[in-house]
């Protein structure tokens, strides 16, 4: 029996109160308010909206209907009172302060005093902390930045307005002269490289220890061979032959070349063995000595900062910095770790609004600078709050392409080019870099050490060894620490022919650089699902995970958060072990406003292994992906007893660029272990269908194609089978084909077949016996310039999966 089919995209039309689905919808408008296409008019003459010429009625916050610009309801022309804009209730306001009043009343026509330009506000006002609450209360629902059309701009400007502090708006030139903290800088690179001279000398003792032990050992053992060698020839002199010298001088010497190959791998395993310690302990030390100098470093900052504090008359406080009147400044000591209280949405949630600072740090990247001070001026010179330093020395490094760049031999270990070439190396790191930046920019930086789920990492795995040590950055910015991990922020140069070669002036218009932007700021809660630090203290999350449970997490990427992802089941965890009917199911929840472009895909390979078939037959025919609603469900039936990996890909891909065949691009966004202890039954393979996702919601995505009778992927039927689709919009030539396994996809075509009833498509099927089929459904675009029903001319629309019985 055929089923009524709700959409997953339904909404109802505020005009005709009739269902409106995604193919045919306008909105969300006024208080989240859908339209059919031929609803969306205005309400008054009539006339054909779109939306830019769409008008709300912003004198009645209830009324959510739509208006032409000449229509919509005003309070009179060319008037500016009380009931324009939503202002009334700011105008009728208690005066508690003068904030707002006095800014919008003047005393009279033509007047102009501090009561009409609001200046006796700003004269007399209390501190903004104390009035900005009050004023939210006064004007909540009144004038936001919906009823005029502002959000855009307010969004653009939220990261300059919420985080500046008086100062951070200073630049470094303002307080401190660049030759005094190139100054600092060249005592710092004295000791550096006294330190690294301490370095080498104890390279070549520790070596030259080494070689001697081994070659006193080779020694002995070489005494101990030939004595044996001479007792041996001394027991046999009298009775030995000629032949019998022979052989025992040729084993002689063949143990002896033994022993000089065994000593020398013995000497390079040895050597090797040194060379990890002592890089170890030159790690330890450069670390040491560079906590030491970017806190001279600050030091240094913070003194000159106090300086200008006190010419400017500003009150300074030993323990937190300079205490305002107006804006909590940068502190001057770190402050301990705690949870940060806004999110990064709530400081910037567009990457695109650092466009002009990514471009400074771009192009200072091209050149090469002998000195810190030299760099960090560059880069932060037109910065105006810490967010924006710490952005520009980020977007710095992950500019910087190190498996491209080539280094002169000749570089000072201590410069910028010289620790890049350390990291390229091994000798340097990272996130030492980010540190010693960071105190040339006067920001507070922290090193911290932990696991990630890093190359070679699979689900499930015990974080028992080093294998997977890492360490990342903790900046203080915007009022609390956020972490920064610019190794795996750092991506690479895309369309260029060439890489610019360290010193070369030339640029390309064609250069793109790609970052990950999730690795700057992120947010705790997202962090934690690949970091885990020793000190807790430093998940900074309110309630902090054991290692047990960063262990049982969901293996996810970073594009995982980038399509703002989820689990619709918070208990999600990183294994999942098969049920009854040895089948484990994920699901991954989107954005409602992705499910037009967000694609996913599979692929299912044996655990620790790249085995993906099971007798033959591909591994992806054991699972069965769908979507419904915003809802993506990947159900994988173990084929064996065994464990596998299942990892899940997605992209964007418009409906547009799908149906024109572009190349797409799938990456991962995080893996699972499927494990099947005990397998119940006997598996068998789905239908051989085409590759993708099972269920309707791909013709609705693709072809606005919606269904009318079957919104499941899988269904149940009879041996007589009819599915019905409305065409939203105009298609030409469509075809369906059944799949059985162990039957020929010839021998079913006669067994479907489709009718079109103006804008009703219908596949009829009459299954010759009982079991499991496939469907697949192809169609495309009646502007296609060919009218042949020739499969390849066609589209993959959507396939189902249908389990046939007679007494169904």
């Amino acid at each position: 029996m055929s089923q009524k089919y709700s959409s997953p995209y339904e909404h109802t039309c505020l005009r005709c109160e009739q269902t409106v689905y995604q193919v045919d919808k306008v909105g969300p408008l006024k208080d989240f308010s859908f339209y059919h296409q031929g609803c969306f008019k205005c309400l008054v003459c009539g006339s054909k909206l779109t939306l830019r010429t769409y008008y709300n009625n912003q004198q009645n916050h209830d009324d959510k209907e739509v208006y032409c610009q000449n229509h919509v309801p005003k309070t009179g022309p060319g008037t500016l009172d009380g009931m324009s804009v939503g202002i009334k209730s700011a105008l009728a306001a208690p005066r508690t302060n003068h904030l707002v009043n006095d800014q919008i009343r003047g005393s009279g026509k033509g007047t102009l005093d501090v009561d009409a330009i609001g200046i006796k506000t700003a004269l007399s006002s209390p501190r903004v902390s104390e009035t900005d609450s009050r004023n939210r209360e006064s004007l909540a629902g009144k004038f936001d930045a919906s009823a005029l059309h502002i959000a855009h701009g307010i969004k653009a400007t939220k990261l300059q307005q919420k985080y500046r502090s008086p100062c951070a708006e200073r630049t470094m030139d303002e307080y401190l002269d660049e030759d005094i903290q190139r100054s600092l800088e060249m005592r710092h690179r004295a000791e550096e490289d006294d330190l690294y001279r301490q370095f080498a000398k104890k390279r070549v003792e520790e070596e030259t220890n080494v070689n001697q032990e081994i070659k006193e050992e080779w020694e002995k053992e070489l005494v101990k061979l030939t004595s044996r060698f001479q007792h041996q020839m001394n027991i046999r002199r009298k009775n030995i032959f000629t032949d019998e010298e022979k052989v025992l001088t040729v084993r002689h010497q063949k143990e002896r070349k033994n022993l000089e190959k065994n000593m020398t791998l013995k000497l390079d395993k040895k050597k090797e063995s040194l060379t990890k310690k002592l890089l170890e302990q030159e790690r330890i030390a450069t670390a040491k000595l560079v906590e030491k100098h970017s806190q001279e470093m600050l030091d240094l900052i913070n003194e000159k900062r106090h300086e200008l504090a006190k010419l400017e008359g500003v009150c300074y406080d030993d323990k937190d910095g300079y205490v305002s009147e107006e804006l909590v400044p940068y502190p001057t000591h770190p402050p301990s770790p705690t949870p940060p209280q806004t999110e990064k949405v709530e400081i910037y949630n567009d990457p695109t609004v650092f466009t002009e600072l990514d471009q400074v740090a771009i192009n200072v990247a091209q050149e090469d600078q002998v000195t810190f001070t030299e760099l960090v001026r560059l880069l932060i010179r037109d910065c105006h709050s810490d967010i924006e330093k710490a952005r520009a020395l980020f977007r710095w490094i992950t500019v910087k392409n190190l498996n491209n760049m080539i280094f002169d031999d000749n570089l000072n270990a201590d410069t910028p080019m010289g620790i890049l070439r350390g990291i390229k190396h091994g000798t340097e790191s990272y996130h030492v870099l980010f540190k010693r930046l960071c105190s040339y920019a006067g920001l507070h930086c922290v090193v911290i050490k932990g696991y990630s789920k890093s190359a070679g990492y699979q689900p499930g795995v015990k974080f028992e060894d080093n294998r997977f040590r890492n360490s990342w950055n903790a900046v203080y910015v915007a009022g609390a620490w956020r972490f920064v991990q610019c190794n795996w922020g750092a991506r690479h140069l895309v369309n260029a022919k060439e890489v610019p070669k360290p010193g070369n002036k030339s640029k390309s218009d064609n250069l793109r650089y790609e970052y990950d932007d999730h690795y700057f700021l992120t947010d705790p809660k997202e962090f934690i699902y690949e970091f885990f630090p020793l000190q807790v203290e430093w998940q900074l999350l309110k309630n902090p995970l054991t290692l047990k449970d960063f262990e049982e997490l969901p293996f996810v990427r970073s594009l995982f958060f980038r399509y703002k992802l989820y689990f619709p089941d918070e208990k999600t965890k990183a294994v999942l072990y098969t049920d009854g009917t040895d089948a484990a199911t994920i699901q991954i929840g989107m954005p409602i406003k992705m499910t037009s472009c967000l694609i996913f895909h599979y692929n299912l390979k044996v655990f620790g292994s790249d085995v993906d078939s099971h007798e033959g037959v591909s591994l992806k025919r054991f699972v069965m992906q769908s979507v419904v609603d915003n809802i993506v469900s990947i159900r994988v039936h173990a084929a064996s007893n065994n464990s596998f990996l299942l990892d899940v890909f997605a992209n964007v891909v418009t409906p547009q660029e799908y149906l024109r065949g572009e190349p797409m691009k799938f990456k991962s966004v995080g893996k699972f272990k499927i494990v099947c202890k005990d397998l119940q039954t006997v598996m068998v393979p789905l239908p051989d269908c085409a590759s993708g996702e099972w269920g309707p919601t791909k013709a609705i995505r693709l072809f606005g194609l919606i269904p009318m009778t079957h919104k499941d992927a899988l269904l149940f039927s009879s041996r007589e089978l009819e599915i019905q689709f409305r065409m939203s919009r105009p298609l030409a030539d469509f075809m369906a084909t059944l799949h059985k396994n162990g039957v020929d996809e010839k021998i079913l075509s006669k067994y479907v077949s489709h009718s079109v009833d103006d804008d009703f498509v219908s596949f009829h099927m009459s299954f010759p016996e009982d079991g499991q089929y496939g469907m697949d459904i192809y169609t495309r675009e009646l502007t296609s310039h060919s009218p042949s029903f020739d499969k390849q001319l066609l589209t993959h629309c959507c396939k189902y999966l249908i389990n046939v019985s007679k007494n169904n």
